[in-house]
């Protein structure tokens, strides 16, 4: 199934301030969320949104592999996506008919609460006996395309909503085990066997505790929706078809993680601004107002502090606030974080300052995880520590650090060499982002152009733009060594250049510009070409 598992939410955690950021360009959106300032979680949406975790496609069976109890189905990718018999799901036949009949034209989007389930079929079985080269099948993308592999897919099809996951071919009604009150269990259980319809079972989600009944009303049809999307779609499809695609992942962030927490949500595009003010409108009305359009000179991840975060946590060695730090090192099978103590300096005996560091690291380590996307096996060595107590403190505490991590993970006690074991789902390609850059100004030659020549090259432009195409209001964003250079007490550049051309310019600072960079903008905030 997929993501059927439901999310944990914020509110578990008092004393929570979250922000979210996002920056939008033509070719992808940038989501961070930050709590309390610090950032736990970085999403990126890529322009084409093909092939992502919930997508359903029509697909044709390229060919059955017996020995591995699987099947390769062609969705469109360049691989074929990789179907095993266990990820079919037990009401398969019933699948398997309705995509027939559907594609036939036969069964009209609300028919499928008019007819019976086919019988189950065998937990253990084999999958020649289901499935055949050729034939049409309807699937759902488990696992994005990682690395040189295919999609993975699943036929247990499932459509999440904010506060339900539909299940269609099955009766039964589950509630997330973090909804412990047996009295709001059972009014949620009841009310969802009440307004469910026949043959379309429902996971009632953490968040849903305690809501109104016409919020899970509005839920649950519009998840009914978007079934008869499904099925209108696939009507006289060919594959390979996508006949679902998941929400954006900025709205999906928005479904799975909105909360009363929730302080601004800040973003640089003004037609998504647009589209969240309305989503959120239609999911949580009384949230509308946080979602603020930025417009700010510097950029929105700069301006918030992100773009520092992000180079902080995604390197190769992360610093920790004592003067430990770690090192993160990564395979194709696995990940190893080796924690150091550095430069910590401890008041009492080695112990004791090797469990301090231990703990501030496992705090940490399961940050970066969840912010990389870590998944796999993932071997993390500790600062060795004598005391089995120590060791069984460190584990719960890493354990409890972890308990945040949506995806489906495991934490291995200690092996007798201090190395602790973290197995992690992984479902999307891990975030990678460099951290180390190529200088931008010598390319790699290891020589530049003088430096006192710079701000004769910044006159002259000045001197052209002001004289020849005479844009009107002009800013100079620089680095900000060069700002500072520029707006020098007794020497600043900023009142000759007022004195000579009557124009004032403002001189805005950009960590993300290498040291002689410079760049001219209009009022609008668009670059002069030179």
């Amino acid at each position: 199934m997929v993501e059927t598992a439901p999310v944990l939410p914020f509110k578990s955690y008092p004393l929570v301030n979250i922000d979210l950021v996002i920056d939008a360009n033509a070719s992808e959106v940038s989501i961070a969320l930050l709590k309390n300032g610090v950032l736990t979680e970085l999403h990126k949406e890529k322009g084409s949104d093909d092939f992502t975790v919930g997508d359903v496609y029509l697909g044709k069976v390229r060919r059955v592999v017996p020995s591995l109890n699987a099947a390769f189905v062609d969705v469109g990718y360049d691989k074929d996506a990789f179907l095993h018999y266990l990820d079919l799901g037990q009401q398969f036949a019933s699948l398997n008919k309705f995509t027939k009949r559907t594609l036939k034209g036969e069964l009209r989007a609300n028919m499928l609460a008019e007819g019976e389930l086919e019988a189950d079929i065998e937990k253990e079985g084999k999958i020649k006996e289901v499935l055949s080269g050729g034939m049409n099948i309807l699937v759902q993308i488990a696992k994005e395309p990682i690395s040189s592999k295919g999609p993975r897919l699943c036929s247990e099809l499932t459509l999440a909503g904010r506060y339900l996951v539909l299940v269609p071919f099955s009766n039964k009604v589950s509630i997330s085990q973090k909804i412990r009150l047996q009295t709001e269990r059972d009014r949620l259980r009841q009310l969802m066997q009440n307004i469910r319809p026949k043959n379309f079972g429902v996971i009632i989600r953490t968040v849903a505790e305690n809501k109104k009944v016409s919020d899970l009303e509005n839920d649950l049809n519009d998840l009914i929706s978007r079934w008869d999307t499904i099925s209108k779609n696939l009507r006289n499809s060919a594959p390979p078809k996508r006949v679902l695609g998941e929400i954006n992942k900025t709205s999906a962030v928005l479904r799975d993680l909105l909360s009363v927490h929730f302080n601004n949500i800040h973003v640089n595009n003004r037609q998504l601004y647009n589209q969240l003010k309305d989503y959120v409108k239609n999911i949580a009305p009384d949230k509308e107002n946080i979602i603020r359009f930025y417009s700010g000179t510097l950029p929105i991840f700069e301006n918030f502090g992100v773009h520092k975060q992000i180079k902080a946590a995604f390197g190769r060695q992360v610093m920790l606030k004592s003067g430990a730090y770690l090192i993160v090192e990564h395979t194709e099978a696995m990940h190893v974080i080796d924690v150091n103590s550095g430069n910590r300096k401890g008041m009492k005996d080695q112990e004791h300052n090797a469990l301090e560091t231990n703990l501030e690291a496992a705090e940490e380590i399961a940050r970066i995880i969840r912010l990389r996307d870590m998944g796999g096996i993932i071997a993390v060595d500790f600062i060795d520590m004598g005391e089995n107590e120590n060791q069984k403190k460190l584990y719960e505490h890493l354990k409890e650090c972890m308990r945040l991590d949506k995806a489906k993970h495991n934490v291995l006690p200690p092996s007798k060499f201090g190395v602790v074991e973290i197995t992690r789902q992984r479902v999307r390609p891990e975030t990678d982002i460099t951290t180390t850059e190529s200088c931008p100004v010598c390319k790699g030659s290891g020589e530049v152009e003088a430096t006192v020549l710079l701000t004769d090259e910044i006159e002259n432009t000045l001197n052209y733009l002001v004289n020849e195409l005479k844009p009107g209001k002009i800013s100079l964003k620089v680095h900000p060594y060069l700002e500072a250079y520029l707006k020098r007490k007794l020497f600043s550049f900023q009142r000759r250049w007022f004195m000579e051309y009557k124009v004032w310019v403002p001189i805005v600072a950009d960590s993300t510009y290498h040291m002689l960079k410079f760049e001219f903008y209009n009022s609008a905030g668009v670059r002069l070409e030179v």
